[in-house]
Protein backbone atom coordinates (compact mmCIF):
# COMPACT_ATOMS: atom_id res chain seq x y z
CA UNK A 1 0.00 0.00 0.00
CA UNK A 2 1.06 3.67 -0.84
CA UNK A 3 2.73 5.55 2.23
CA UNK A 4 -0.21 8.12 4.06
CA UNK A 5 -0.46 11.35 2.74
CA UNK A 6 -1.12 12.63 6.44
CA UNK A 7 2.43 11.90 6.90
CA UNK A 8 3.52 15.22 5.16
CA UNK A 9 3.61 18.68 6.44
CA UNK A 10 2.20 21.46 4.42
CA UNK A 11 6.13 22.04 3.34
CA UNK A 12 6.61 18.53 2.71
CA UNK A 13 3.86 18.47 0.44
CA UNK A 14 4.25 21.67 -1.67
CA UNK A 15 7.81 20.64 -2.11
CA UNK A 16 7.27 17.91 -3.31
CA UNK A 17 4.53 19.08 -5.09
CA UNK A 18 6.21 21.45 -6.85
CA UNK A 19 9.49 19.22 -7.93
CA UNK A 20 7.22 17.33 -9.98
CA UNK A 21 5.59 20.49 -11.80
CA UNK A 22 2.55 21.52 -9.80
CA UNK A 23 2.26 24.86 -8.48
CA UNK A 24 1.86 25.89 -4.47
CA UNK A 25 -1.29 26.53 -4.75
CA UNK A 26 -2.18 23.05 -5.56
CA UNK A 27 -0.96 22.11 -2.09
CA UNK A 28 -2.88 24.09 -0.62
CA UNK A 29 -5.82 23.18 -2.03
CA UNK A 30 -5.04 19.61 -1.24
CA UNK A 31 -4.07 20.41 2.76
CA UNK A 32 -7.43 22.14 3.03
CA UNK A 33 -9.23 19.30 1.13
CA UNK A 34 -7.61 17.11 3.82
CA UNK A 35 -7.69 18.67 6.89
CA UNK A 36 -10.94 21.09 6.67
CA UNK A 37 -12.97 19.54 4.64
CA UNK A 38 -11.71 15.94 4.95
CA UNK A 39 -11.91 14.44 2.00
CA UNK A 40 -12.10 10.20 2.27
CA UNK A 41 -11.00 9.89 -1.40
CA UNK A 42 -8.62 12.03 -3.94
CA UNK A 43 -11.74 11.73 -5.90
CA UNK A 44 -13.66 13.94 -4.15
CA UNK A 45 -11.64 17.09 -4.32
CA UNK A 46 -13.30 18.25 -7.30
CA UNK A 47 -11.25 21.29 -7.77
CA UNK A 48 -8.17 20.01 -7.65
CA UNK A 49 -6.32 19.52 -11.12
CA UNK A 50 -6.97 16.06 -12.50
CA UNK A 51 -3.41 15.52 -13.47
CA UNK A 52 -2.82 16.58 -9.60
CA UNK A 53 -4.61 14.32 -8.09
CA UNK A 54 -3.47 11.12 -10.56
CA UNK A 55 0.00 11.56 -9.50
CA UNK A 56 -0.89 11.80 -5.68
CA UNK A 57 -3.12 8.55 -5.81
CA UNK A 58 -0.55 6.68 -7.49
CA UNK A 59 1.89 7.52 -4.24
CA UNK A 60 -0.21 8.09 -1.61
CA UNK A 61 -3.20 6.80 0.69
CA UNK A 62 -5.55 8.57 2.51
CA UNK A 63 -6.89 5.82 4.23
CA UNK A 64 -4.48 3.38 5.60
CA UNK A 65 -6.47 1.71 8.45
CA UNK A 66 -9.70 0.81 8.93
CA UNK A 67 -11.59 0.46 12.24
CA UNK A 68 -11.36 -3.09 13.61
CA UNK A 69 -13.77 -2.85 16.90
CA UNK A 70 -15.32 0.02 18.55
CA UNK A 71 -16.71 0.72 22.47
CA UNK A 72 -18.51 2.95 23.73
CA UNK A 73 -18.66 3.65 27.39
CA UNK A 74 -21.34 4.92 29.41
CA UNK A 75 -19.03 7.95 30.28
CA UNK A 76 -19.25 9.29 26.57
CA UNK A 77 -16.13 7.62 26.28
CA UNK A 78 -15.38 5.98 23.01
CA UNK A 79 -12.51 3.20 22.53
CA UNK A 80 -11.13 2.37 18.67
CA UNK A 81 -9.13 -0.39 17.83
CA UNK A 82 -7.72 0.16 14.07
CA UNK A 83 -6.51 -2.27 12.06
CA UNK A 84 -3.60 -1.00 10.36
CA UNK A 85 -2.57 -1.94 6.25
CA UNK A 86 0.09 -4.56 7.45
CA UNK A 87 -2.97 -6.32 9.84
CA UNK A 88 -1.53 -5.20 13.27
CA UNK A 89 -4.10 -3.58 15.82
CA UNK A 90 -3.94 -0.11 17.54
CA UNK A 91 -5.69 1.49 20.06
CA UNK A 92 -6.89 5.30 19.56
CA UNK A 93 -9.09 6.45 22.86
CA UNK A 94 -11.65 9.32 22.30
CA UNK A 95 -12.27 11.45 25.53
CA UNK A 96 -14.96 13.94 26.79
CA UNK A 97 -14.20 16.87 29.14
CA UNK A 98 -15.88 19.81 30.49
CA UNK A 99 -13.20 21.51 28.78
CA UNK A 100 -13.36 19.81 24.58
CA UNK A 101 -13.14 16.43 23.11
CA UNK A 102 -9.31 15.28 23.76
CA UNK A 103 -7.92 12.09 21.72
CA UNK A 104 -5.40 10.05 23.30
CA UNK A 105 -2.98 8.42 20.28
CA UNK A 106 -0.67 5.21 20.24
CA UNK A 107 2.71 5.88 18.65
CA UNK A 108 3.58 2.20 18.32
CA UNK A 109 2.90 -1.44 18.01
CA UNK A 110 3.09 -2.76 21.36
CA UNK A 111 5.77 -1.15 23.25
CA UNK A 112 9.69 -2.05 24.82
CA UNK A 113 9.35 -0.61 27.71
CA UNK A 114 7.97 -2.90 29.81
CA UNK A 115 6.18 -1.11 33.01
CA UNK A 116 5.18 -4.18 35.45
CA UNK A 117 2.01 -2.59 35.95
CA UNK A 118 1.10 -2.00 31.99
CA UNK A 119 -1.31 -3.72 29.91
CA UNK A 120 0.58 -1.55 26.95
CA UNK A 121 3.89 -3.58 27.42
CA UNK A 122 1.87 -7.16 27.61
CA UNK A 123 2.85 -7.29 23.37
CA UNK A 124 6.83 -6.55 22.88
CA UNK A 125 7.05 -3.70 20.67
CA UNK A 126 7.14 -4.90 16.55
CA UNK A 127 7.05 -1.44 14.60
CA UNK A 128 6.71 2.23 15.22
CA UNK A 129 3.88 4.24 13.66
CA UNK A 130 4.68 6.36 10.56
CA UNK A 131 3.73 9.91 11.20
CA UNK A 132 0.98 9.22 8.87
CA UNK A 133 -0.71 6.64 10.87
CA UNK A 134 -0.66 8.62 13.86
CA UNK A 135 -2.17 11.68 12.27
CA UNK A 136 -5.05 9.08 10.84
CA UNK A 137 -6.33 8.34 14.27
CA UNK A 138 -7.00 11.67 15.00
CA UNK A 139 -8.73 12.17 11.35
CA UNK A 140 -10.82 8.98 12.04
CA UNK A 141 -12.15 10.57 15.41
CA UNK A 142 -12.85 13.28 14.01
CA UNK A 143 -14.42 11.49 11.08
CA UNK A 144 -16.51 9.63 13.75
CA UNK A 145 -17.80 12.94 15.18
CA UNK A 146 -18.60 14.27 11.90
CA UNK A 147 -20.80 11.81 11.29
CA UNK A 148 -22.32 11.95 14.50
CA UNK A 149 -23.93 15.32 12.91
CA UNK A 150 -23.19 17.62 16.44
CA UNK A 151 -20.72 19.41 14.77
CA UNK A 152 -17.60 18.71 17.08
CA UNK A 153 -14.47 18.40 16.64
CA UNK A 154 -11.34 17.14 18.49
CA UNK A 155 -9.81 20.09 20.68
CA UNK A 156 -7.28 18.43 22.35
CA UNK A 157 -4.61 15.64 22.11
CA UNK A 158 -2.70 13.16 24.47
CA UNK A 159 0.25 11.27 23.33
CA UNK A 160 -0.38 8.74 25.76
CA UNK A 161 -1.81 5.72 24.37
CA UNK A 162 0.25 2.08 23.58
CA UNK A 163 4.09 2.79 23.06
CA UNK A 164 6.83 4.98 24.34
CA UNK A 165 6.08 8.07 22.01
CA UNK A 166 9.83 9.35 22.38
CA UNK A 167 11.12 6.10 21.07
CA UNK A 168 9.52 7.27 17.65
CA UNK A 169 10.91 10.74 18.50
CA UNK A 170 11.08 11.50 14.39
CA UNK A 171 7.60 10.44 13.46
CA UNK A 172 6.17 12.34 16.74
CA UNK A 173 7.48 15.60 15.83
CA UNK A 174 6.18 15.24 12.67
CA UNK A 175 3.06 14.19 13.84
CA UNK A 176 2.61 17.48 15.90
CA UNK A 177 4.12 19.82 13.16
CA UNK A 178 1.13 18.27 10.63
CA UNK A 179 -1.88 18.92 13.42
CA UNK A 180 -0.98 22.17 14.82
CA UNK A 181 -0.65 23.60 12.00
CA UNK A 182 -3.18 26.74 11.33
CA UNK A 183 -3.95 26.00 7.66
CA UNK A 184 -4.80 22.07 9.21
CA UNK A 185 -6.47 21.16 12.20
CA UNK A 186 -5.08 24.15 14.22
CA UNK A 187 -5.19 22.35 17.41
CA UNK A 188 -3.17 24.70 19.96
CA UNK A 189 0.01 23.34 20.37
CA UNK A 190 -0.75 24.02 24.90
CA UNK A 191 -3.86 21.84 24.27
CA UNK A 192 -1.47 18.60 23.51
CA UNK A 193 0.50 17.07 25.68
CA UNK A 194 3.34 13.90 24.97
CA UNK A 195 3.78 11.48 27.85
CA UNK A 196 7.48 9.42 28.15
CA UNK A 197 8.20 6.87 30.86
CA UNK A 198 11.94 9.10 31.32
CA UNK A 199 14.03 8.17 27.93
CA UNK A 200 16.11 11.47 29.36
CA UNK A 201 18.08 11.92 25.76
CA UNK A 202 15.16 12.35 24.32
CA UNK A 203 13.66 15.15 26.76
CA UNK A 204 16.69 16.78 25.95
CA UNK A 205 15.91 17.19 22.41
CA UNK A 206 12.40 17.66 22.61
CA UNK A 207 13.56 21.11 24.53
CA UNK A 208 15.77 22.15 22.01
CA UNK A 209 13.27 21.43 19.09
CA UNK A 210 11.67 23.55 21.07
CA UNK A 211 7.70 22.70 20.55
CA UNK A 212 4.94 24.56 22.28
CA UNK A 213 3.42 21.60 23.17
CA UNK A 214 2.42 20.09 27.57
CA UNK A 215 5.41 17.33 28.56
CA UNK A 216 4.55 15.15 30.97
CA UNK A 217 7.15 12.21 32.82
CA UNK A 218 5.84 8.37 34.22
CA UNK A 219 7.60 8.50 37.34
CA UNK A 220 5.25 6.65 39.48
CA UNK A 221 8.20 6.20 42.50
CA UNK A 222 9.84 8.49 44.53
CA UNK A 223 13.07 6.58 45.29
CA UNK A 224 15.24 4.39 42.67
CA UNK A 225 14.50 1.05 44.57
CA UNK A 226 10.78 1.51 44.14
CA UNK A 227 10.70 2.78 40.25
CA UNK A 228 13.29 0.05 39.04
CA UNK A 229 10.93 -2.57 40.81
CA UNK A 230 7.97 -1.43 38.90
CA UNK A 231 9.78 -0.02 35.91
CA UNK A 232 12.78 -1.70 34.46
CA UNK A 233 13.51 1.55 32.26
CA UNK A 234 14.94 2.95 35.68
CA UNK A 235 18.06 0.81 35.44
CA UNK A 236 19.07 2.26 32.66
CA UNK A 237 18.03 5.93 33.35
CA UNK A 238 17.87 6.49 36.97
CA UNK A 239 15.89 8.83 38.62
CA UNK A 240 18.92 11.40 38.96
CA UNK A 241 19.59 11.34 35.49
CA UNK A 242 16.19 11.85 34.38
CA UNK A 243 15.58 14.83 36.83
CA UNK A 244 18.98 16.55 35.11
CA UNK A 245 16.98 16.15 31.77
CA UNK A 246 13.95 17.54 33.27
CA UNK A 247 15.95 20.53 34.75
CA UNK A 248 17.39 21.39 31.21
CA UNK A 249 13.50 20.84 29.91
CA UNK A 250 12.40 23.69 32.31
CA UNK A 251 15.31 25.95 31.80
CA UNK A 252 15.11 25.73 28.22
CA UNK A 253 11.54 25.82 27.68
CA UNK A 254 10.08 27.58 30.85
CA UNK A 255 7.27 25.51 30.89
CA UNK A 256 5.43 23.35 33.56
CA UNK A 257 6.10 19.81 33.56
CA UNK A 258 3.34 17.13 34.95
CA UNK A 259 4.92 14.03 36.71
CA UNK A 260 2.85 11.28 36.32
CA UNK A 261 1.79 8.67 39.75
CA UNK A 262 0.48 5.77 39.18
CA UNK A 263 -1.06 4.93 42.88
CA UNK A 264 -0.38 0.47 43.69
CA UNK A 265 -2.05 -0.93 46.77
CA UNK A 266 0.86 -0.76 49.56
CA UNK A 267 3.26 -0.45 47.17
CA UNK A 268 4.15 3.21 46.47
CA UNK A 269 0.85 4.67 47.65
CA UNK A 270 2.01 5.50 51.58
CA UNK A 271 2.39 9.20 53.15
CA UNK A 272 6.24 8.45 53.71
CA UNK A 273 6.09 7.82 49.60
CA UNK A 274 4.24 11.46 49.44
CA UNK A 275 6.79 13.22 51.57
CA UNK A 276 9.73 11.13 49.34
CA UNK A 277 8.09 12.56 46.35
CA UNK A 278 8.16 16.48 47.90
CA UNK A 279 11.78 16.10 48.63
CA UNK A 280 12.08 14.69 44.84
CA UNK A 281 10.48 17.73 43.89
CA UNK A 282 12.65 20.44 45.67
CA UNK A 283 12.55 23.41 44.70
CA UNK A 284 10.98 22.61 41.50
CA UNK A 285 7.72 23.27 43.12
CA UNK A 286 6.49 26.15 41.17
CA UNK A 287 7.22 24.18 37.70
CA UNK A 288 6.49 20.57 38.25
CA UNK A 289 2.95 18.83 39.03
CA UNK A 290 1.98 15.96 40.02
CA UNK A 291 -1.32 13.88 38.31
CA UNK A 292 -2.16 11.24 40.62
CA UNK A 293 -3.49 7.85 39.14
CA UNK A 294 -6.28 5.76 39.73
CA UNK A 295 -4.69 2.52 38.84
CA UNK A 296 -6.75 0.41 36.08
CA UNK A 297 -6.18 -3.67 37.18
CA UNK A 298 -4.63 -5.79 34.93
CA UNK A 299 -5.33 -9.22 35.13
CA UNK A 300 -1.77 -10.58 33.64
CA UNK A 301 -0.89 -8.05 36.80
CA UNK A 302 -2.80 -9.45 39.43
CA UNK A 303 0.59 -8.47 41.21
CA UNK A 304 -1.06 -5.04 41.55
CA UNK A 305 -4.10 -3.74 42.97
CA UNK A 306 -5.93 -0.31 43.16
CA UNK A 307 -5.30 2.15 45.87
CA UNK A 308 -7.73 2.82 48.43
CA UNK A 309 -9.67 5.87 48.01
CA UNK A 310 -8.65 6.84 51.51
CA UNK A 311 -4.72 6.65 50.67
CA UNK A 312 -5.72 8.29 47.59
CA UNK A 313 -6.80 11.23 49.55
CA UNK A 314 -3.97 10.91 52.36
CA UNK A 315 -1.26 11.40 49.80
CA UNK A 316 -2.97 13.61 48.17
CA UNK A 317 -3.37 15.88 51.25
CA UNK A 318 0.39 15.11 51.97
CA UNK A 319 1.61 17.09 48.54
CA UNK A 320 -1.04 19.84 48.64
CA UNK A 321 0.21 20.44 52.50
CA UNK A 322 3.95 21.08 51.02
CA UNK A 323 2.60 23.58 48.39
CA UNK A 324 2.63 20.96 45.42
CA UNK A 325 0.32 21.35 42.33
CA UNK A 326 -1.63 18.10 42.12
CA UNK A 327 -4.25 16.89 40.81
CA UNK A 328 -6.34 13.10 40.55
CA UNK A 329 -6.87 12.31 37.45
CA UNK A 330 -10.41 11.65 36.08
CA UNK A 331 -11.14 8.05 35.14
CA UNK A 332 -12.74 7.63 32.00
CA UNK A 333 -14.16 4.55 30.07
CA UNK A 334 -13.85 2.51 32.79
CA UNK A 335 -16.30 -0.17 31.62
CA UNK A 336 -14.53 -0.79 28.50
CA UNK A 337 -11.42 -2.00 29.06
CA UNK A 338 -9.90 1.35 30.34
CA UNK A 339 -6.09 0.25 30.98
CA UNK A 340 -4.47 1.52 27.62
CA UNK A 341 -3.50 -1.34 25.41
CA UNK A 342 -5.99 -4.18 27.17
CA UNK A 343 -8.94 -4.22 24.22
CA UNK A 344 -5.86 -4.55 21.59
CA UNK A 345 -4.57 -7.88 24.07
CA UNK A 346 -7.96 -9.04 24.66
CA UNK A 347 -8.59 -8.81 21.15
CA UNK A 348 -5.38 -10.81 19.80
CA UNK A 349 -5.92 -13.21 22.53
CA UNK A 350 -9.70 -13.89 20.75
CA UNK A 351 -7.81 -13.75 17.07
CA UNK A 352 -5.18 -16.22 18.17
CA UNK A 353 -7.85 -18.81 19.99
CA UNK A 354 -10.44 -18.81 16.88
CA UNK A 355 -7.37 -19.68 14.66
CA UNK A 356 -7.02 -23.07 16.61
CA UNK A 357 -11.34 -23.51 15.18
CA UNK A 358 -12.63 -24.94 12.44
CA UNK A 359 -13.13 -22.44 9.62
CA UNK A 360 -11.49 -19.57 11.79
CA UNK A 361 -8.35 -18.15 10.98
CA UNK A 362 -5.70 -15.48 12.87
CA UNK A 363 -5.42 -12.07 11.20
CA UNK A 364 -1.86 -11.32 9.34
CA UNK A 365 0.20 -9.79 11.71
Amino acid sequence: MNQSIYGLTLEQLTAWLEERGHKKSRAVQVWEWLYRKRAAAFSDMTDVHPACLELLASHFAIQTASEHLRQTSADGTVKFLFRLADGNLIETVLMRHKYGLSVCVTTQVGCNIGCSFCASGLLAKSRDLSAGEIVEQIMKVQLHLDQAGQGEKVSHIVVMGIGEPFDNFENLMTFLRVVTHPKGLAIGPRHITVSTSGLADKIYAFADAEPQVNLAVSLHAPNDELRTRIMKINRAIPIAKLMEAIDYYLAKRKRKVTLEYILLKDINDRPEHALELVELIGDRKEMAAVNLIPYNPVDEHSQYRRSEPESVRAFYDVLKKHGINCSVRLEHGTDIDAACGQLRSKQIQKDTAGAHQPGTAAPAR
